[in-house]
């Protein structure tokens, strides 16, 4: 590879010197003999003239004498310019000489100080494309608990409060993720960011329930901003978790405008909306006060008399879990595992779902409606169901790349006999 380098280099100089020397070299064909004998003429001539003005006494010999003296130091000015264009053509190719040991010598100088001959063939290191250097789950661990440690001795240090209240929310240590967010909150005050954080530590250390505190949390946040995302979809939760429908209705409806058009958020936003239109519809006597709202229930679609039932029912399903041997190595004991049921059409929303790690498979879970996010989102709404099993590095509950997940499609809920739910397939 250094022989392919230096002889790239060597090609370019070789072409940088095309480009320079031929002008310098080049000699210009210069009539010489030619341009002296017409100089010579021209003098000639004129002293013609002048000797003709002298006869007509036109001149006085004193004039004469001037001008003429002057015409033969004219005319051996010209013979001397002649002589040093002979100079400057020699001097040139002297500078092409130069230029020709010169130029290679320099442009080397200059690239074994600024260049690198190895880029021709660039590493990794390089590019800048290697993997980063992620630390394991013991790794993390350690760093968040010498956090913890200097949190301490440092107790005014809200930002530092604030990280770990994040670093603990990674970890799933919700319990302690909501102390270190009080403790930021107490620092810091009524500020929206904050108070979101903290509701959300606090939603999920209470099964992801918006109630009490995190509710007054992110009703508070939403006053202050009333077009924050993250307030508007937390107090549209907790409405919607306290049964007030129409509350949570427009609260989400503000969201969904707020988000970019045709994103999967909007999407999931208006799938929810719709769902919330429905269970309206469905307790329009109990919910709904708006007169507009009851002609819309008076429709000719007695579906909603019928749906009512199942709103007092239960329903469960129990499901065993377990991890395929072939992706035991793609996984780490603290990974999160999310089990949970959808609907086979519709809103991907869960009905249904429980947290776990890998370290707890095999296991057994009953999915329940008590473990449903909205009221409306249950397992008892429905007839068949679509049971899920997937492994989140990231522990997020949004579905990713790179998570691991098992499904059954369509499951009866009738059907009281225990599922088999094996997590065997990548998600793409």
């Amino acid at each position: 590879m250094d022989a392919l380098f230096l002889l790239i280099a060597a090609c370019l100089v070789l072409l940088a010197l095309l480009f320079i020397l031929p002008p310098l070299w080049r000699q210009r064909p210069i009539a010489k003999a030619a341009i002296d004998e017409r100089n010579i003429a021209i003098a000639q001539h004129r002293l013609a003239e002048l000797t003709e003005q002298l006869q007509s006494n036109a001149l006085s010999q004193a004039q004469y004498d001037e001008q003429r003296a002057e015409l033969e130091q004219a005319l051996s000015d010209d013979l001397e310019l002649q002589k040093q264009g002979e100079a400057s053509t020699l001097q040139g190719r002297w500078l092409a000489y130069l230029l020709m040991a010169m130029l290679p010598v320099l442009g080397g100088s200059l690239y074994a100080l600024l260049g690198n001959y190895k880029a021709i063939s660039p590493t990794p290191e390089m590019l800048g494309t290697n993997e980063p250097n992620i630390p394991n789950q013991e790794a993390i661990n350690k760093m968040v608990n010498g956090l913890a440690e200097k949190m301490k001795n440092d107790p005014n240090n809200a930002q530092g409060w604030l990280m770990l209240g994040k670093s603990y929310k990674h970890l799933q240590q919700y319990a302690k993720a909501v102390d270190a967010y009080a403790q930021a909150y107490k620092l810091l005050g009524d500020k929206p960011d904050v108070m979101l954080q903290y509701a959300d530590a606090l939603s999920f250390a209470n099964d992801e329930q918006v109630v009490g505190k995190a509710a007054e949390l992110a009703f508070k946040a939403l006053a202050l901003e009333p077009n924050n995302p993250n307030a508007l979809w937390l107090s549209g939760m907790a409405k919607a978790q306290a049964g007030e429908f129409m509350a949570a209705k427009k609260l989400w409806t503000t969201l969904r405008d707020s988000l970019p058009e045709g994103s999967e958020a909007q999407q999931e936003t208006s799938d929810l909306l719709a769902k919330i239109d429905t269970k309206i519809a469905e307790n329009n006597g109990e919910v709904v006060s708006e007169p507009t709202a009851s002609k819309t229930t008076n429709s000719p679609d007695t579906t909603p008399k019928e749906t009512q039932a199942p709103t007092t029912a239960t329903a469960s399903v129990n499901i065993q879990v377990s991890l395929a041997p072939e992706l035991q190595k793609q996984t780490s004991s603290d990974d999160t595992l999310f089990v949970y049921a959808q609907a086979t059409s519709g809103p991907q929303m869960p009905l249904a779902i429980v947290r776990k790690q890998v370290k707890d498979l095999p296991l057994a879970v009953s999915l329940n409606d008590a473990q449903a996010m909205t009221p409306e989102m249950k397992l008892s709404n429905f007839t068949n169901v679509k049971l899920l099993a997937r492994v989140s590095k990231s522990g997020n509950a949004m579905k990713q790349a790179g998570d691991l997940i098992g499904v059954i499609d369509d499951v009866t809920l009738a059907d009281k006999t225990p599922h088999t739910l094996i997590i065997n397939s990548v998600v793409k």
